[in-house]
């Protein structure tokens, strides 16, 4: 099953298996996946499985400040990956395919892939 891990502005990590369903992504406090930064609209976007290709996507719900895949900008909706970053305002998203068996070996995973992204002053 699929998961997105959320890293907020204030270095506050989250995780949230993504089902086959459709998950709205925002502010607004009644979704299941809220985002508070200010650069995110109430409904920002969506992440939805389509089970005719087994793939998940990732739909722009008319945001002011836009979605980005891996450092682009989508139009409309695009097609997730395992390891795909999705910036919203200035809140990342990682989305994997793999799946974990609870919400720490799955935060545990979060932290050694971002760790291989960071470089240190020597690069």
């Amino acid at each position: 099953m699929a998961s997105i891990f959320v890293k907020s502005e204030n270095g506050k990590e989250d995780y949230y298996p993504l089902g086959q369903r459709t998950n709205v992504v925002g502010r607004d406090e009644a979704l299941p996946i809220q985002v508070l930064d200010k650069h995110v609209s109430r409904k920002h976007m969506q992440i939805r499985f389509e089970k005719n290709d087994g793939r998940y996507y990732v739909f722009d719900m008319k945001s002011k400040h836009g979605v980005f895949v891996n450092g682009t900008k989508i139009n409309g909706e695009a097609v997730l990956s395992d390891g795909d970053y999705i910036r919203v305002g200035e809140t990342v998203l990682l989305f994997t395919t793999l799946d974990f068996k609870d919400k720490e070996n799955a935060l545990s995973h979060f932290k050694k892939f971002g760790e291989r992204l960071n470089t240190t002053l020597d690069d």
